[in-house]
């Protein structure tokens, strides 16, 4: 199980290069005001789709948990999950379409094109997609996409790697790849969209992290009072 530490120390380094690339930026305005346009309809329309991406999931999510419309219409917890999970890796895919738009119709920042920051981006690519696929082969579709809002727990914690060295490591991938992308691109458009996409998930994950540990924990209260009935009769 990662140390909480360690975990820390991840989490704040992630932050800190995020801080770091804006504050670095921001030394020179004219960096920003240049190399941004704001006229550009693809960037608002990036920004609304980041933002928005995780809260209509987590909305849907706890409407299944409280009411199981999903599972009625489905025809079962299984199906309502993979509705879910098309419906999430959909809308994230639109999400994905319009921060590369953005970044095509957004000046390139010539700061970027070098090699240390060409291989940087490569080295980012490797480390968000090995993040983002072995927590996806860990979980499963399921537990990726909020099978236990549906009511698909799973049996025990996984600790195994990512999730022995960060908390919330597809999450944590997903930024570095927009990250990565940017870099490519050579967009400071881009860098600030990744600062936004990093900040929309830790809110998510101040709503997502509560409210899952309490699904846990009423099916362990549930599963150790029938314990205790057993034990009894």
């Amino acid at each position: 199980m990662n140390h909480p530490l360690f975990d820390f120390q991840i989490q704040s380094s992630i932050y800190l290069f995020f801080l770091f690339m804006v504050l670095n930026l921001s030394r020179e305005m004219d960096i920003l005001t240049s190399h941004i346009d704001l006229s550009d309809n693809y960037f608002w329309y990036a920004i609304a789709a980041i933002a928005g991406t995780p809260t209509w999931w987590n909305i849907v999510a706890r409407l299944e948990y409280k009411t199981r419309f999903l599972t009625k219409l489905a025809g079962g917890k299984y199906a309502a999950c993979y509705v879910l999970a098309f419906l999430i890796f959909t809308c994230s895919l639109l999400r994905d379409y319009l921060f590369s738009q953005s970044i095509k119709n957004q000046p390139t920042y010539l700061g970027f094109d070098n090699n240390v920051v060409l291989y940087s981006a490569y080295l980012l690519y490797v480390i968000g997609g090995v993040l983002v696929g072995s927590t996806y082969w860990r979980l499963g579709i399921t537990g990726t996409y909020l099978g236990d809002y549906c009511g698909i727990l799973m049996k025990e914690r996984i600790t195994g790697f990512p999730f022995n060295t960060m908390a919330n490591p597809m999450y944590n991938g997903a930024s570095i790849l927009f990250l990565a992308h940017a870099l490519v691109e050579k967009s400071v458009a881009g860098v600030v969209l990744t600062a936004v996409v990093y900040i929309v998930y830790r809110i998510a994950i101040l709503f997502e992290e509560p409210f899952t540990g309490q699904i846990y924990a009423q099916r362990d209260a549930k599963q150790g009072l029938k314990k205790k009935m057993n034990k009894i009769n």
